[in-house]
């Protein structure tokens, strides 16, 4: 259970903001609503929680929204927008911050910008604790086990289908502009931009997925979270074709739940490989709708903080760095299932 205390949601009547909140009460915690619109929080209020109105574009208005909070989960994207002027918010009040931004440029941004400022101000800022990002440097944190170094590490995405969100949308367009629409890749351990055509080939998925056409160098948040604390020169993330096409189509259907939660039918495999020399090490993870694991991993990561199950407890860290990667996976074991498979890479 949780500690009772306050948390604010920053973007709570957003599509991942609602899960969050909903995980939140269920652990026993206390959401704090708060966003922009004052009408979409006046709809959230009938639950009796607390909402209050701020913008990033003003910041005693975020001071007053945090006031009393013991932390801050920030859900509401573009985080190029929202990210830094919430992290100077907490840092303001002295309460760990904890994001879900899949940007990786935000990420960059602050990981780069405030590293020093939150050392220094004694708080823990956790970005992209969400399953881009955060998801994958745990499966991959966890998969090196005694390992401290690689050669490589491949994350591949298996979804069986991408029903963005308009937040998505919203956020890989504001992505797209800062790249001038060249192509992001993470090898000989730093961050290149391209303009080369993505590759298409086939990734020996393992059951229940099977192989599938990927989209190789389909770059997401795990190329800043992963190299932040292990050394791996080569991290390389994939995706599932028929789910890019699903992200680029015209008009994209956003995702329409089919149960209790809230969840969409979205199924996910994440299935990550890391090679040192001749030696290599598999770890697959499974669950459903990656916008509501999102809300777990985000919690689970603001519990631990307030509950001092951390490795350090300041700066700018992954979710690899800051937590013991396979006690947090065997903790989401509801919402997702962990297996090592009968390699199928060579």
């Amino acid at each position: 259970m949780g500690s009772g205390r306050d948390v604010a949601v920053f973007g709570a009547y957003g599509h991942t903001g609602r899960f969050v909140v909903a995980e939140l009460r269920e652990r026993g915690h206390v959401p704090l609503l708060i966003g922009r619109d004052q009408d979409k929080l006046l709809a959230l209020t009938q639950s009796r929680l607390a909402a209050r109105q701020a913008s990033v574009d003003d910041p005693a208005s975020l001071d007053r929204a945090l006031d009393g909070a013991a932390a801050v989960i920030n859900c509401a994207g573009p985080f190029a927008t929202t990210a830094a002027p919430l992290v100077e918010a907490a840092l303001r009040a002295g309460i760990p911050y904890v994001d879900v931004a899949a940007e990786i440029e935000a990420n960059l941004d602050t990981f780069t910008h405030f590293a020093e400022r939150a050392r220094a101000a004694g708080t823990l800022v956790v970005p992209a604790m969400a399953f881009f990002g955060g998801l994958g440097d745990l499966v991959v944190t966890a998969a090196m086990g005694d390992w401290t170094a690689a050669d490589e590490a491949h994350i591949a995405y298996g979804l069986s289908s991408w029903h963005p969100t308009a937040g998505t949308l919203a956020a890989g367009a504001v992505s797209g502009q800062r790249r001038g629409g060249r192509r992001v890749r993470f090898t000989g351990g730093r961050i290149e931009y391209h303009d080369d055509a993505l590759p298409t080939l086939r990734w020996p998925f393992p059951a229940p997925l099977g192989p599938q056409s990927v989209i190789g160098e389909f770059t997401m948040a795990d190329v800043v979270t992963v190299p932040s604390h292990l050394a791996i020169p080569e991290v390389r993330t994939y995706m599932t074709a028929n789910a890019a096409a699903d992200l680029s189509a015209p008009g994209a259907p956003a995702p329409t739940a089919v149960d209790e939660r809230g969840r969409s039918a979205q199924t996910f495999l994440v299935d990550v490989l890391i090679r040192s020399g001749g030696a290599q090490r598999h770890l697959v993870a499974t669950g459903q709708d990656i916008y509501a694991v999102s809300a777990p991993l985000a919690v689970e990561a603001v519990d631990r903080i307030l509950t001092g199950r951390v490795r350090t407890t300041a700066g700018v860290v992954s979710a690899g760095a800051v937590f013991d990667a396979p006690d947090f996976l065997r903790a989401l074991s509801a919402h997702l299932a962990l297996h090592v498979p009968l390699d199928a890479h060579s």
